[in-house]
């Protein structure tokens, strides 16, 4: 694992897929088991800890990019602002997953699949924009085309991929969905295909992309219902 120390209140470490092997990890797994993505997390913060004299106390903010090669993650302190109202973080750099967390709380889903939070505003507007992800399997396209003729999925954030002979519907909920919404969609999503454990890194880095934003109003409008 190769550790950069930027300044006092930044850190960042980069570890290849082998590297996370050879530490008896599943390279998949760390993406969607919780407990196993925590025990890697906690286990590479000990070792950046260990050579780089970087202290775990107070909250951290957390950014991890998916490499083709490995991960590189850059773990920074929040600082009180001068009058010592709020917490600064540093701005997110694009295409970087972020989480904000104290270093005592459980890495909730660090890798996970599931959730991750806005690019823009301060600490407690992204908590308030939480966008919820979810990965549908289909095996057959008739099961996508068939679900896209069911509902107004126009305000869906939808891309359509083919991965080893199946495909897969990743879908956002934003915050303008309220809970119940979210169910509701969610129960529709599943009469057609079921949820998956495959990442959208694996899917943009191995599978093809069928049709971009919003594919499902994409398929009603070109695909007659079946």
């Amino acid at each position: 694992m190769e550790i950069e120390r930027i300044n006092e209140h930044t850190v960042k470490f980069y570890i290849s897929y082998v590297d996370i092997e050879e530490r008896g990890f599943d390279r998949e797994e760390i993406w969607y088991n919780r407990e196993r993505s925590e025990e890697l997390f906690w286990e590479m913060m000990d070792e950046v800890h260990g050579e780089s004299d970087f202290s775990l106390d107070g909250p951290l903010w957390i950014q991890v990019q998916a490499l083709e090669k490995g991960l590189e993650v850059v773990v920074t302190k929040a600082q009180l602002s001068k009058d010592g109202s709020k917490l600064e973080l540093p701005l997110p750099e694009e295409k970087w997953r972020e989480f904000s967390l104290s270093a005592g709380e459980k890495v909730e889903s660090l890798f996970g699949h599931h959730f991750h939070f806005g690019q823009n505003g301060d600490a407690e507007e992204r908590e308030e924009q939480d966008v919820l992800q979810f990965i549908l399997s289909f095996k057959d396209i008739e099961d996508v085309i068939s679900l896209a003729h069911r509902a107004d999925f126009s305000r869906l954030s939808n891309r359509l991929f083919q991965f080893e002979g199946r495909y897969y519907l990743f879908v956002e909920f934003d915050e303008r969905y309220t809970e119940q919404e979210v169910d509701n969609m969610l129960s529709l999503l599943l009469e057609y295909g079921s949820d998956s454990q495959l990442t959208i890194y694996r899917l943009e880095e191995y599978g093809t992309e069928i049709m971009g934003d919003n594919a499902l109003e994409t398929i009603k409008t070109y695909f007659p219902a079946l």
